[in-house]
C-alpha cells in the first residue's frame, strides 16, 4: 500500500482520534500529546513516521517561552483578574446601572458597555461573564427584566473579550499567523513578506469588535421600543443622583483612562503590546491600591489565578506542537491541502468550510484547544490561496466568538449558568442567547462582504 496514502489515512484518524476523546471528557493537553504519541508509534510501525522529528521540540518549547510577544498574556491577564478580584469591575457595573437606569432597557445598556470595557481589560471570556452574571443577573432580575432578555445580554456581552483587544487569543494568533504567513511567503518567492504583527490584529479587531457592540445596542433599544415590560426602567433614587457625579469620576473614568492607554499605545505603534501590557498590569494593581482594596489576599488571588490561566494555555499549547509534528509528518497537511483546494468556490469556499468547522468545534473545544490543533492546520493552505491574514485571523476570533454562545455547548451559556439562581431555568439561558447568535451571524456575513472592515485601520496605521 502506498505510503504517502497510509498518512494520510492516519493523520485523519489521529484527528478524529483526538476529538473522540476529548468528547469522552480526558484532559486537553494530555489528550493532544498522548493520542499523538500512540499514533507516531503506529506511523513508525507503518514507515511514515520518524522519531527524530521530535527533536524539534525543545527548540519550540524554548522558543514559546521566550517569546517577547507571549509575555503580553500573563500580564494582561494579571490586568484583569486584578480589576475583577478589586471589586473595580464590580463598581464600574453599580455605576453604569445608575447612569442608565432611569431609561427603558437602561440596565441592558449598562451591561453591554460594561461588558466591552471588561473585555477591554481582561480578555477572558470566563472571568466576564462570571462577573456580570454574579453583579447584574440579579440587579436586572429585580428590576423585572424577562430573564431570556437578561441572560442574553449578559452572555453576549461577556463573550467580546474574545474579539475585543487585548484578546489574549488574538495575541497567539498573531504569533502563529506572523510565522506561517512568513514561511507561505518565502515559498511563493516573496523573501521580504509584510509582517503580521499583534499591532495589526488588535487594529483589524478593533472595528468589527465596536460593530458587534453596537449591533448588540440596537437589539437593547429596539427591545426597549418594541417590548417595553420585558426591560422595564429602574428609577434612580436622588441620595443616588446626588451622588452619581462622584461615582463617574472615580468608579468610570481611571479604568477607562487605562484602558485607552494600553490600547492606544498599541495600535498608536507607541509601545510594544508586552510593553503595554505592563503598564496595564501595574495599573491595574495602582488603581486597586489607590481605592484601598490592594490587599496581601487580593494580591495573592490574582497572581494565583493568572498563574493558573496561563498554565492551562501554554500546556495546551505544548501538547498540540506534538500533535502538529505527527500530523504534518504523516502528510495530514497534504490531505487538508487537497480537500481545501478541490473544494468549488476557490479560497471563499475554502474560507467557508475552515470557518464551519471551527464553529463545529466550538461546542466541544475552548478557543485556544481549537487555535493551537486548527490554525497550523488551514492557516496555510488559506494564505497560499490568497487569503489576508489579518482578515483571516479576525474573522476565526468573531467565529469562535459564535460558538461559546450557541446553544446548547455554548461555554459562555455554561459559565451563566453555574452562576445564576435556580430559579433561572437552563431553557431560558438557551431561548436568550439566540438573538445574539443571529447579531453575531450577521456581523460575520458583513466581514465576509466586506473585508475592508477589517483591513481598512491596519493599512491606516501601519
Amino acid at each position: 500500500m502506498d505510503p504517502i496514502l497510509i498518512g494520510e489515512i492516519l493523520s485523519g484518524l489521529m484527528f478524529f482520534g483526538v476529538i473522540g476523546m476529548l468528547m469522552l471528557g480526558f484532559p486537553v493537553a494530555f489528550t493532544l500529546a498522548g493520542t499523538s504519541l500512540i499514533f507516531a508509534i503506529v506511523g513508525y510501525w507503518f514507515g511514515v513516521f520518524d522519531f527524530s522529528n521530535f527533536s524539534s521540540l525543545a527548540g519550540r518549547y524554548v522558543g514559546f517561552m521566550t517569546n517577547e510577544v507571549l509575555v503580553a498574556v500573563p500580564l494582561f491577564i494579571f490586568m484583569g483578574v486584578m480589576l475583577e478580584r478589586s471589586r473595580i469591575a464590580e463598581q464600574l457595573l453599580l455605576t453604569m446601572g445608575k447612569l442608565f437606569g432611569n431609561l427603558r432597557g437602561g440596565l441592558g445598556i449598562s451591561v453591554i458597555i460594561v461588558g466591552t470595557l471588561l473585555a477591554a481589560s481582561t480578555g477572558v471570556v470566563g472571568a466576564t461573564v462570571v462577573t456580570m452574571g454574579l453583579i447584574s443577573l440579579p440587579a436586572m432580575l429585580r428590576a423585572g427584566y424577562n430573564p431570556k432578555l437578561a441572560t442574553g445580554v449578559i452572555c453576549a456581552s461577556g463573550t467580546l473579550g474574545q474579539i475585543i483587544p487585548p484578546s489574549t487569543v488574538l495575541i497567539f494568533m498573531a504569533d502563529m499567523l506572523a510565522g506561517i504567513n512568513a514561511q507561505v511567503q518565502m515559498s511563493k518567492g516573496n523573501f521580504a513578506p509584510s509582517p503580521v504583527s499583534v499591532g495589526d490584529l488588535f487594529a483589524g479587531a478593533f472595528l468589527p469588535g465596536f460593530m458587534l457592540v453596537g449591533l448588540y445596542l440596537l437589539w437593547m433599544i429596539f427591545k426597549a421600543i418594541t417590548d417595553p415590560q420585558s426591560c422595564p426602567a429602574t428609577p434612580v433614587s436622588k441620595e443616588e443622583k446626588a451622588t452619581l457625579g462622584k461615582e463617574i469620576l472615580t468608579a468610570l473614568l481611571p479604568p477607562l483612562l487605562l484602558i485607552i492607554a494600553v490600547l492606544g499605545s498599541i495600535l498608536g505603534g507607541v509601545a510594544t503590546p508586552t510593553e503595554a501590557a505592563s503598564v496595564g498590569a501595574v495599573g491595574a494593581t495602582v488603581l486597586a491600591a489607590m481605592k484601598w482594596r490592594l490587599s496581601w489576599q487580593v494580591l495573592k488571588d490574582a497572581v494565583i489565578s493568572t498563574a493558573t490561566i496561563t498554565s492551562m494555555i501554554f500546556i495546551i499549547l505544548f501538547g498540540a506542537s506534538v500533535f502538529s509534528i505527527v500530523f504534518r509528518q504523516m502528510g495530514g497537511d497534504n490531505l487538508v491541502h487537497e480537500f481545501l483546494t478541490d473544494l468549488p468556490g476557490g479560497a471563499i469556499g475554502a474560507m467557508i468550510v475552515v470557518m464551519l468547522i471551527m464553529f463545529l468545534l466550538g461546542f466541544i473545544l475552548d478557543t485556544f484547544e481549537i487555535i493551537f490543533i486548527v490554525i497550523p492546520i488551514t492557516a496555510p493552505i488559506l494564505l497560499m490561496l490568497d487569503i489576508d491574514p489579518i482578515w483571516l485571523g479576525v474573522m476565526v476570533g468573531v467565529n469562535l466568538q459564535t460558538s461559546f454562545l450557541t446553544p446548547p455547548f455554548g461555554f459562555a451559556l455554561f459559565y451563566l449558568r453555574g452562576v445564576a439562581p435556580n430559579h433561572v431555568t437552563t431553557a431560558s439561558i438557551y431561548k436568550g442567547a439566540i438573538p445574539f447568535v443571529a447579531l453575531q451571524v450577521i456581523a460575520i456575513a458583513l466581514l465576509f462582504i466586506f473585508p475592508e472592515i477589517v483591513t481598512w485601520l491596519p493599512t491606516v496605521l501601519y
